[in-house]
């Protein structure tokens, strides 16, 4: 373990982690605060938290990203400085611009910068798997874990705080500014040895095609798209509450202050919790018992979202719903990389992790379009409690998949 933690790999890992998690909520969750304080109703927040759905359909480009190294830095860091790049201008153009000198434009640059965070995941998953072996993943993708939540407390603490003494533009202009650590650590990182896949990867179209077709064939079509469909289920109760929650937190009687102290600053130590006990436990008892616990865990979190409806404005009730949430959240968390990097070949790392990270996110987001309308016809309560039930088919589907992921739960 001292080893692996050791390895320069790992404090990259950590620093790219950083730049991942910095671009995500400022496209979602803070943007969705942002528009709520600037007078925007929560049926339009809900639909302009599509922007977020590039993260959800960032395997239709992965191939690219696998298949055309950029001319400079090589294959994975060339992508990497690239996107890394386009987000920095990006936020830097949200901040300038602001939603009240031209709402269509703000939105632009939003999705620019969703665009550029996806993209840049795309380049660290890949880059994660292809620096070191197997037995060091574990050590990568906790250090990544680490950097990623450092980056939401910076995306959330860090911008709420600025935005409430300073205003919105400077806020996120420190935002862009923070993209430099990652941007310099990609041009000291070294590239990974061999990007070369085993077969012969031809042309365009077989680029696009070759990671799909490979990884039908080698699990048959009825357990691929079972897999397939568990992945995309698995985060759904958790997704959903993606465009609600901050809005919520302000309509409960909080102020942007208290929202960065509870649900960030205390919250992602938290989460950083969970993720590491999510690991010892797939150690501990497997992955398939860890992934039917982590499933529980994160549909039954939301119901403590309740709790602030019956005790409005009172910090007791938000820490215990953050607390249930965020540790939830980063169990699961760890938990699905594991499940996912298990089923990814490296012959198509990025093509095959990006489709799997996409389909992690794409139900949840697609339904978080329209949670703003779900709430406004219903109430908070009604939504908590149908998120919670959302993971239903996804435990139904885990018991058809029991026997058959033994094999990888083993190994």
């Amino acid at each position: 373990m001292l080893s692996a933690f050791g390895t320069p790999s790992a404090l990259t890992m950590c620093l790219l982690g950083f730049g991942s998690g910095l671009p995500f909520l400022l496209v979602g969750y803070v943007l969705s605060i942002w528009l709520r304080e600037a007078g925007y109703d929560l049926g339009l927040i809900g639909l302009l938290s599509y922007i977020g759905l590039f993260y959800a359909l960032k395997f239709v480009w992965a191939p690219l990203v696998d298949r055309y190294p950029l001319p400079w830095l090589g294959r994975r860091r060339g992508w990497l400085f690239a996107s890394q790049l386009l987000l920095a201008v990006g936020l830097a153009g949200m901040a300038l611009l602001g939603p009240g000198a031209g709402l269509p434009l703000f939105i632009l640059l939003a999705g620019v910068a969703a665009f550029a965070g996806a993209t840049q995941d795309i380049a660290v998953d890949a880059y994660r798997i292809e620096i070191a072996p197997v037995e060091a993943q574990g050590a990568l993708a906790a250090t990544y874990t680490l950097g990623y939540r450092l980056g939401l407390i910076a995306s959330t603490v860090g911008v709420l705080y600025v935005a409430e003494f300073w205003d919105w533009r400077v806020a996120y202009l420190a935002m862009a500014a923070l993209m430099i650590p990652p941007l310099l650590t990609t041009l000291v990182a070294r590239e990974p040895e061999s990007t070369i896949p085993l077969g012969p990867r031809g042309g365009f179209v077989q680029a696009f095609v070759g990671p799909f077709v490979e990884f039908f064939r080698r699990n048959g079509w009825v357990l691929a798209v079972a897999l397939l469909a568990f992945v995309g289920l698995y985060k759904l109760p958790d997704q959903m509450l993606g465009v609600i929650a901050g809005p919520y937190y302000l309509d409960s009687g909080f102020d942007k202050a208290q929202i960065a102290n509870i649900s960030k600053l205390y919250g992602v130590p938290i989460g950083i919790a969970g993720a590491f006990v999510g690991g010892m436990t797939v150690a501990a008892i497997g992955l398939r018992w860890s992934l039917a616990v982590a499933a529980v865990a994160v549909a039954l979190s939301n119901l403590l979202f309740i709790l602030m409806s019956v005790h409005p404005g009172e910090l007791w009730s938000f820490m215990a719903a953050i607390s249930g949430d965020n540790f939830s959240q980063g169990f699961a968390g760890t938990v699905l990389v594991a499940f996912m990097s298990a089923l990814a070949n490296r012959s198509y790392t990025a093509t095959q992790y990006a489709l799997l990270g996409s389909l992690a996110n794409l139900p949840g987001k697609l339904i978080g379009g329209v949670s703003g309308f779900m709430v406004e016809a219903s109430s908070y309560t009604a939504f908590f409690i149908f998120s919670t039930l959302s993971i239903v088919p996804t435990l139904l589907l885990l018991v058809w998949l029991w026997p058959r992921l033994a094999p990888r739960s083993a190994a």
